[in-house]
């Protein structure tokens, strides 16, 4: 197990990185009657290699990321920045005499996944997990297996049960339980609320776990899946034409209510190549005969709007990515 552990801290390091955004972006919701045709990348470089530890992907997840224009898509020129983690302060180095506040030990590793903790919203800013065969088999159950609250976790930061009784909001899985059929433990973890989100009920029992089951379907077919799940707080105009994002709370501890979530799905595919399948979903009922296919949105889009970067670092290990949108097969 624990080298299934080091898989997952791999990825995580390999996969994503963030930045601050600039504005820009694409109506999420329009583009789920729209077609886009698949973006293939070929012989891309990134230019400075993005060397992140784990710890270096928490800071550059903390960064957050800009405001989003949903009414308008540009195509600038890509920046890519190197993040790091500070080892020392010089000369400013009695700075951290009494430490930092915060913001360098958020990313949290189990068993079966790893994830990135974002204390502000009381929740996961990202969770990275890799599906196998192997990993999808086995006698570990649900049952006997409660929520719980992660005392990794200072208590002023964390969600606790209490703050979900009564919201109308299920504790949606961000890493879904059966992904990890192999280890009782694995899918123990699961639980943890650090691993949680407060979702839509009709859209977790539906169109949300459909999306979870596909994905567990692409591990028979590919060599490698890789899935990177996480909240978004899209803006909206409002009626005096200036854009807002705004997001309901739960709880004694204001634990934040996504508008949106994404999921990032990478397949190795037999013949080498890396394909990229990058979901968008509003946190509400949402009409489950509506195809998967027409919540694929551009990758830049969810790079912009979650502060993350995943091209630029799966750049560094292949020249042939192909990435899906919406209307290509």
């Amino acid at each position: 197990m624990r080298s299934c552990f080091r898989r997952v801290l791999r990825c995580s390091a390999a996969v994503l990185g963030s930045q601050a955004s600039h504005c820009g972006g694409i109506c999420v919701q329009c583009r789920l009657g729209g077609s886009v045709k698949a973006t293939e990348m070929h012989g891309l470089r990134g230019g400075r290699a993005l060397l992140l530890s784990a710890v270096s992907v928490a800071v550059g997840a903390g960064l957050g990321a800009g405001a989003v224009s949903w009414h308008h898509w540009a195509h600038p020129e890509p920046r890519l920045f190197t993040v790091q983690a500070a080892t020392e302060l010089a000369p400013g180095a009695s700075l951290t005499k009494y430490g930092f506040p915060g913001g360098l030990s958020q990313v949290r590793s189990r068993e079966g996944y790893a994830l990135a903790y974002d204390p502000r919203l009381r929740g996961a800013a990202w969770v990275i997990e890799r599906l196998d065969t192997e990993r999808l088999q086995g006698s570990s159950t649900r049952k006997g297996c409660e929520f719980q609250e992660d005392n990794t976790i200072h208590i002023y930061h964390r969600a606790t049960n209490a703050d979900f009784k009564g919201s109308g909001f299920d504790r949606g899985h961000l890493a879904a339980a059966r992904n990890h059929k192999c280890s009782q433990k694995a899918m123990d973890e699961t639980f943890y609320l650090s691993n949680v989100a407060p979702q839509d009920p009709q859209l977790n029992q539906n169109s949300w776990n459909n999306l979870e089951k596909y994905c567990r379907s692409l591990a028979r077919y590919n060599k490698g899946v890789y899935v990177c799940t996480g909240p978004l707080f899209l803006p909206r105009m409002e009626a005096d034409g200036k854009m807002y994002v705004k997001y309901q709370v739960i709880g004694k501890n204001n634990v934040a209510v996504p508008t949106h979530f994404f999921k990032v799905v990478l397949l190795e595919k037999p013949n080498g190549e890396i394909e990229l399948r990058p979901y968008v979903m509003p946190n509400s009922p949402v009409d489950e005969k509506i195809p998967l296919e027409r919540f694929l949105v551009p990758i830049e889009s969810i790079e912009r709007a979650s502060g993350l970067l995943f091209v630029p670092n799966i750049m560094k290990r292949t020249n042939s990515l192909k990435a899906i949108s919406a209307g290509t097969r």
